[in-house]
């Protein structure tokens, strides 16, 4: 019996590529039992603005925290980003044609004094998934409880699972030694998402925002768009 899985780290408002995977396999996890990294997409994500685009970052604590595991990692409770991430979303989509449909999710997301980054990504991950009408299950790696660093932890995950395919991001391509996962009968799929064009709130077209861009224009095709089959 085969099962394709895609394990990836959480992210703040994920971009298109991010649903695609998880569309395209049986059983999506979230590596959150890692390193967390500091200025990088588990904080963070990319919104189209009339001047081009602009960064939406979620303070983490770090000092002194290198070694945190992404499930530890604290937002940082003295910087009030909060009420700046919804009033940027609102003034930059108030005027994209779905935004009335979904904005009171970010209403409420915002009004939560979120502890833990992982929690609001879970959070923001569950809903846009609901709003894209994928029934891919998604799990947490650390309810796994596998050990292993780097390519023995993707192995472990999947042998936890009886995965037979990983489904990976194109970038995993020059990192995971795939020898590795030859001897363990594990085949690995890399991603080659083709970015769809489609009709953002400003012109010009840029590629590569948070999946909020698409859905704020586009609401019930956004999943037939990510997945370019239609636009």
């Amino acid at each position: 019996m085969s099962l394709r899985i895609s394990i990836m780290q959480p992210g703040y408002l994920p971009w298109l590529g991010f649903f695609e995977l998880i569309c395209n396999c049986e059983l999506f996890v979230l590596l959150d039992d890692v390193q967390y990294t500091k200025k990088d997409w588990r904080s963070r994500n990319r919104i189209r603005t009339k001047d081009g685009w602009r960064w939406l970052s979620v303070p983490v604590s770090t000092k002194g925290k290198r070694n945190q595991l992404i499930s530890e990692a604290l937002i940082n409770p003295s910087v009030d980003w909060r009420k700046n991430h919804l009033k940027t979303i609102e003034i930059n989509y108030h005027k994209a044609r779905f935004f009335s449909s979904y904005f009171h999710f970010f209403e409420r997301l915002y009004l939560t004094d979120w502890k833990y980054i992982l929690d609001l990504d879970v959070e923001i991950i569950n809903w846009l998934t609901g709003v894209l009408n994928i029934k891919t299950p998604i799990i947490k790696s650390s309810s796994l409880n596998t050990p292993g660093h780097k390519d023995d932890k993707i192995i472990n995950i999947c042998k936890a699972l009886g995965a037979t395919e990983l489904y990976d991001s194109k970038a995993a391509r020059g990192i995971l030694n795939l020898a590795k996962f030859v001897d363990e009968k594990i085949g690995v799929k890399f991603q080659d998402y083709q970015h769809p064009v489609y009709k953002q709130v400003y012109e010009p077209f840029i590629p590569y925002m948070s999946v909020i861009d698409l859905i704020f224009q586009h609401g019930p095709k956004s999943l037939h768009i990510l997945l370019n089959k239609s636009c």
